[in-house]
């Protein structure tokens, strides 16, 4: 896999940088070794592109969360807990980031593209605030890897970027760099 793209958000590529210059090398050296024609193993069932094969979002996310905890990365939970004084109940969950290392915050998203907005402006504020992370990064596909996978209404960087830079920046923001990556690194137009 290639990083093609990257975005920083909240100034988050200098922060990383003056911070956890040895995590961003785990990072880039991750993506680097992985190659995106094994986990291509899924045929698309959808009308538009019939027994074509796709990419695997599930393999990917395993072999992503494999290869970074060998790294010494790890999985944090948060636990949760508030009360609804209207019902007179409370409701009780967590939080759970995929990896952590060195208070970086680690999300790969291959899914919804909900998912990586939520995790950018709400799951990385939540560990930033229980000390458990100072700041993120969050690994996206390109629109060109998203439309070759097997995930409808996946998530990619352009529209990742996109809604980041016309929503701004907010006072709850965790110092976050988003990479847009894809399969393979062929010159993209620069216009």
């Amino acid at each position: 896999m290639h990083i093609i793209a990257e975005y920083s958000h909240k100034d988050g590529r200098d922060f990383i940088l003056g911070n956890h210059p040895q995590e961003l090398e785990d990072i880039r050296q991750v993506i680097a070794q992985i190659d995106a024609m094994q986990f291509k193993t899924k045929r698309s069932r959808e009308k538009t592109m019939p027994g074509r094969m796709l990419y695997s979002p599930i393999e990917l996310n395993a072999e992503f969360k494999r290869r970074f905890e060998a790294l010494g990365w790890e999985k944090r939970r948060v636990q949760m807990k508030t009360t609804i004084p209207e019902i007179g109940k409370s409701h009780t969950g967590f939080r759970e980031i995929d990896l952590v290392k060195n208070k970086l915050g680690l999300e790969v998203q291959f899914g919804k593209y909900a998912f990586t907005l939520y995790s950018v402006l709400t799951k990385m504020a939540i560990f930033a605030k229980r000390d458990v992370i100072n700041s993120g990064v969050e690994i996206v596909p390109l629109l060109n890897l998203a439309g070759k996978t097997s995930t409808i209404g996946g998530a990619s960087f352009e529209e990742v970027k996109a809604d980041l830079e016309y929503r701004g920046e907010g006072n709850t923001d965790t110092p976050t760099l988003i990479l847009g990556i894809d399969a393979t690194k062929r010159p993209y137009p620069t216009t």
